[in-house]
């Protein structure tokens, strides 16, 4: 008797395979360009699904890889179709998380997702050419390397051993090897139990002959990354209030809410509760992210995680080289499971299919919003989406909270927990306001140090242990001016004066890289009085080097750490012990871990506190609380000296008494008061071109169409402290928008009225950088 339910079933299940393998006509196509996808034609026989990379000629002659989106049989309305040429990669390069994830990133962050593509994959990865012969030169080609392994007849142990007895005497190494490739732990072999050629210790003529007499294998194949699938860690042993975080941490995501933000004060020792967060989700074959907002911090962090993690750690960040990144991007697309990703936002466009955990390490830094080219994406927030989609738990770490993720703790939306102690011994550093007006008064100043901070770092030398010093500008001296006419040397192309770098002796734009001799002679009134005003890093480092000549000193900001060997070299020598004072920029002021480091110095504290910027208070709070973080940290108590104008400015009293709910609770007043984020959204467009009045036409043409739409909503338009760049005038346009309102309809709004613009003839070629969220 014929079963119909299971004969229709059976149907079903064919007609859905037969579905999955049909071939398409048509797809289209994402190209690394600010433009929508375009549809090409598949030839016959070529199998391809959504996410692969293809070749495709796109204009007259150029070739590009590009991203297959949608397979579809629908022939656009255009007389001719390109052909797609052909397939590049054996696996997609995308998964459907992946895919999705760009689609909201292009929609919300109001791009093309083809500026998503030219951001999210390695160069190399994507090649293009001219034609053919460029292309395929261009292609990302895998290192290769030697596997061995015993021949299939010699795999028996026993059969093996008695081989070895054999002809130990007559060839002893012989013997030696083939143990040692027998005995080869299983956790260092690739996927098919070969060992690299790279571990084995024998020159190349032995291993012929040990192929040619039948014993061995040797297999040229695609370089793998040893693996330690061990699943049992060494993980720190948690403090009882640590424990109760990670419970809390648990309890919540339990209850249904996937992101944590968790509180930390500086030293309270965060990074040991992510360790035993990550191990769990290790320990089950999962993949963790863990986000750092500054390139300069995963070397310090990749140590401390190797020591408990080994080999399954994947360093991602702009300062490796692009076939280091590709390599890694491959590898994981051919990943199993039991991966952690530490690096900077970039490696949110991993892919990580496994995923179960995303950690936000310093979630306020203002570093993991990509500001200078589109998607302007924030990468915090991209991170709580990335694990949503994937079904994972994302927990926000900081000692100072973005005021929006304190928000959205209070307002029940995250989950929260507050760690306010200190880990082991050590005891939060003592807070020090020192008057630089009072100081200059009583002669108790010496170049840039008020005499108070002077006496604190000669008594830490004494006692063997370091000094960090903050100065949050690079260079020698911001500007130099002539001391009779007023004059000072700008950029040609940017509105802004140069600053002196002495290492090169040169004058330097640090906007568009400009650069020019130092002046000896002013070139308006001829006299030789220049003086240098303000102080930089080199100033800095030069008169400490002068007062304590002694003391070994090192500068850290971006003019040394020009590449990833230079900046672990000074993070070595500090860490040693070998440099006693370190100068820097913000570069030292996050999440490093330094015992020996005993005084902080915080050089000027008023140019942080005076920046013409809502969020100004905020991360003032948030910069100077994490500098004098890094005093302190075992059981000797730091102190940290803040010299400053304003020593009664509330935002410093603040820090003095670490009391970030105060600062908090004041800013958010403020913004409801002001309807400021996180009350409302920002949109900013920034408008550049050459010609001013052109520029000014189309900003009040503008803002005259927003209006209609966004009524006083819309502020500006405004030229921005800095109004020319790169011999583009800037003009900006801000739009705010209150919680409530649907942000899908505003950028509709928005995206019409910029497209009318740019549509006039006259304003074809002014450029319109639209940056959602600004920060």
């Amino acid at each position: 008797m014929i079963n119909f339910p299971a004969l229709a079933e059976k149907m079903c299940r064919i007609n859905r395979t037969f579905g999955e393998i049909m071939s398409y006509l048509f797809a289209d196509i994402v190209l690394p360009l600010a433009q929508p996808a375009y549809c090409f034609s598949v030839p016959e026989g070529m199998e391809l699904q959504a996410g692969d990379a293809v070749s495709v000629q796109f204009g007259h002659r150029n070739i590009y890889t590009g991203i297959v989106w949608r397979l579809h049989n629908e022939r656009p309305d255009v007389k001719r179709i390109k052909s797609v040429g052909r397939r590049l990669y054996d696996r997609p390069l995308l998964d459907d998380k992946q895919r999705q994830m760009w689609e909201w990133m292009a929609d919300y962050y109001m791009c093309s997702i083809g500026e998503v593509m030219r951001m999210a994959l390695p160069s190399m990865i994507k090649p293009q050419g001219r034609d053919d012969e460029e292309f395929s030169a261009d292609e990302f080609r895998p290192r290769t390397e030697a596997y061995i392994s015993l021949s299939d007849e010699w795999q028996e142990r026993e059969r093996l051993e008695a081989e070895c007895e054999r002809i130990s005497r007559r060839a002893p190494r012989r013997s030696q090897i083939l143990r040692f490739l027998r005995d080869f732990p299983a956790t260092r072999r690739n996927t098919l139990g070969e060992i690299p050629r790279r571990l084995v210790e024998c020159d190349a003529t032995m291993l012929t002959a040990l192929r040619k007499a039948g014993y061995i294998t040797i297999n040229e194949r695609v370089r793998e990354v040893e693996r330690n699938e061990n699943v049992s860690f060494s993980l720190p042993t948690l403090t009882p209030l640590q424990q109760t975080i990670v419970e809390e941490i648990h309890s919540s995501q339990a209850k249904g809410k996937a992101t944590h933000l968790l509180h930390g004060i500086t030293g309270s020792g965060k990074t040991e509760i992510y360790m035993t967060l990550i191990g769990e989700v290790l320990a089950r074959g999962g993949d963790v992210l863990l986000l750092v907002p500054e390139i300069a911090l995963t070397s310090q962090l990749i140590q401390r995680m190797e020591s408990i993690f080994g080999s399954r750690i994947t360093a991602y960040h702009s300062k490796l080289t692009m076939l280091r990144r590709t390599e890694s991007y491959m590898r994981l697309l051919r990943s199993r499971g039991g991966e952690l990703i530490i690096g900077a936002r970039s490696a949110i466009f991993l892919p990580i299919h496994h995923l179960q955990l995303v950690i936000v390490d310093e979630e306020h830094d203002q570093s993991y919003k990509q500001s200078d080219t589109a998607p302007r994406y924030n990468g915090r927030d991209m991170a709580v989406l990335l694990a949503s989609l994937y079904g994972g738990n994302t927990l926000l770490g900081s000692a100072t909270p973005s005021l929006e993720s304190y928000a959205n703790a209070q307002a029940g939306k995250y989950g929260y927990s507050l760690l306010a102690e200190r880990y082991g011994e050590s005891q939060p550093p003592h807070v020090i306001l020192s008057d630089t007006m009072r100081a200059v008064k009583r002669g108790e100043r010496k170049d840039h140090f008020n005499h108070i901070l002077l006496r604190h770092i000669e008594e830490a030398l004494s006692r063997k242990e370091q000094v960090m010093l903050f100065q949050n500008r690079r260079g020698f001296t911001p500007y130099i001016m002539c001391s009779s006419c007023g004059w000072s040397l700008r950029c040609p192309s940017c509105n802004v004066t140069l600053t002196q770098h002495r290492t090169n002796n040169r004058m330097e734009c640090h906007y568009c890289g400009y650069t020019a001799p130092v002046p000896q002679h002013c070139p308006q009134c001829e006299t030789a009085d220049l003086k240098p005003m303000g102080f930089g890093t080199e100033k800095v480092e030069e008169a400490i080097a002068e007062i304590f000549p002694t003391a070994r000193v090192a500068r850290l900001d971006r003019d040394t750490s020009t590449s990833e060997s230079a900046y672990s070299r000074i993070i070595r020598d500090f860490e040693s012990g070998q440099t006693d004072i370190l100068v820097g920029t913000q570069m030292i002021t996050k999440g490093f871990d330094f015992g020996r480091v005993s005084v902080v110095g915080i050089l000027n504290a008023d140019n942080l506190l005076f920046s013409p910027d809502f969020r100004a208070s905020e991360r003032a709070f948030q910069l100077l609380m994490q500098v004098a973080g890094r005093a302190g940290r075992r059981e000797k108590e730091g102190v940290v000296i803040i010299q400053t104008s304003e020593p009664e400015n509330r935002v410093l009293k603040q820090v003095v008494q670490g009391d970030y709910e105060a600062m908090a609770r004041c800013e958010l007043q403020e913004r409801h008061a002001f309807g400021y984020p996180p009350y409302s959204r920002l949109i900013r467009l920034t408008l550049r071109h050459e010609n001013v009045q052109l520029l000014r036409g189309a900003a009040t043409e503008l803002v005259e169409k927003l209006r209609k739409s966004f009524g006083s909503r819309i502020f500006g338009p405004v030229a921005p402290p800095i109004d020319r760049i790169r011999g583009l005038h800037i003009l900006q346009i801000m739009i705010k928008i209150e919680l409530g309102r649907s942000m899908a309809r505003a950028r509709q709004f928005l995206q019409n009225d910029i497209n009318n613009i740019v549509s006039q003839k006259e304003y074809k070629t002014v450029n319109i950088a639209i940056d959602v969220d600004a920060q």
